[in-house]
């Protein structure tokens, strides 16, 4: 059996310039690789209207249970500037002890750390009593429509049953070990357009004024105290992302008025009772100024909570025993592909530290994944004891 060691690999897919939702290639070149080490595997590419195709993998060893599943994308954000790189994002380099690329961080390296990981697993352990599956988009950075949502609703439809669930993204705000993620706060997005009508800024009684209605909207908005957070969750919060008037002139009133919003909520609300909430502001204002609006809303995912089990709190000593440092079981940051898996599985997130990803010169420290690569490996000793 070839032998895969986790920097080289993190190397190889670095290389591929797999911008969402471009594959660039990628998902093949990893399905030749688990295809080497015994894996059965199927790329899914999935289609919607308004969206661009995306593919995704599954890759399957063994026919028993349980089933444990990583799951993880090999899609990354636009490199921003290439000139404030110190390197070319997708030529992999290695600095003071660091692999800098796009996708280094956030999430190839882990990716190649879990592939490594079941490379050694398999050299130690000739049989095993269960499955090693990957769940792998191409559309976590992206819509999020073609991606691991699909590939939830396809194993479904199949009966495939996972019995758990290790989602490989960067959890550690600063040091590996510090932290596991069991859930996140829903994500909702919203545009609100205002109509007014338009006029001479000298006659505003003959005009109404779309801007005046967004404000005091945006306002009350604002003012809004949604909830104090739970033992679980942080408070939900509302930050306005965009304000547009389109307007060149000075000295006219405008017709339209636009803003965006996102929503961050905890599981004391829904997507639908925070948008039965925003919509009677909205009428109220509104009506009052006698302008008229429309909104578009776009749901990210709810809010969940995986509750802890005896597969949690084992890898949680596992990383205790490697690091020296005991995980928090948190539900911080934005979305992942955990909210879509969390219908047909139990499970949870951890991998590298986050500090720079997205960012220019994404990097990962070469001894953390040396070290996560570890835990990966005695999560699937443990589990298949």
């Amino acid at each position: 059996m070839q032998k895969f060691n986790e920097l080289q690999l993190a190397k190889e897919l670095i290389k591929f310039p797999s911008i969402t939702p471009i594959d660039a290639g990628v998902m093949k070149f990893l399905e030749k690789k688990l295809k080497k080490i015994g894996f059965k595997t199927k790329i899914l590419e999935f289609k919607e209207k308004g969206f661009k195709p995306v593919k995704n993998l599954y890759a399957k060893l063994g026919t028993k249970q349980p089933n444990l599943c990583y799951a993880g994308h090999l899609d990354v954000v636009p490199p921003g500037n290439m000139k404030d790189w110190t390197i070319n994002p997708f030529q992999p380099s290695i600095k003071k002890g660091h692999l800098i690329g796009r996708g280094a961080n956030d999430m190839k390296s882990s990716i190649a750390a879990f592939v490594s990981a079941v490379n050694t697993f398999l050299l130690i352990n000739k049989k095993f009593n269960g499955s090693i599956s990957l769940l792998i988009t191409g559309d976590e950075e992206g819509d999020a429509v073609n991606g691991t949502r699909k590939v939830v609703e396809h194993l479904k439809k199949k009966k495939e049953k996972i019995n758990f669930c290790l989602v490989g993204e960067p959890t550690n705000p600063n040091k590996l070990g510090e932290m596991i993620k069991i859930g996140r706060r829903g994500s909702l997005t919203g545009k609100l357009t205002i109509y007014g009508l338009q006029g001479h800024v000298a006659y505003p009684h003959r005009a109404n004024n779309p801007s005046t209605t967004i404000v005091k909207i945006l306002k009350e908005l604002k003012d809004i105290r949604f909830d104090k957070g739970t033992k679980d969750f942080q408070p939900t919060n509302l930050e306005i992302t965009k304000i547009n008037i389109n307007n060149t002139a000075d000295n006219v009133i405008p017709s339209l008025a636009e803003a965006t919003f996102n929503i961050r909520f905890n599981n004391k609300h829904s997507s639908n009772s925070i948008k039965r909430r925003l919509n009677k502001i909205f009428v109220k204002i509104n009506k009052k100024n006698k302008t008229k609006f429309k909104i578009n809303y776009r749901v990210s995912g709810e809010a969940f909570l995986t509750k802890p089990n005896k597969t949690t709190y084992m890898i949680q000593n596992i990383i205790k025993k490697i690091t020296k440092i005991k995980p928090k079981l948190s539900t911080t940051g934005g979305t992942s592909d955990l909210r879509f898996i969390k219908d047909i599985s139990p499970g949870l997130e951890f991998g590298l530290v986050g500090k720079t990803m997205h960012k220019v010169d994404e990097a990962v420290s070469l001894k953390d994944l040396r070290n996560l690569t570890k835990i990966y490996l005695s999560i699937l000793q443990n589990y298949f004891k």
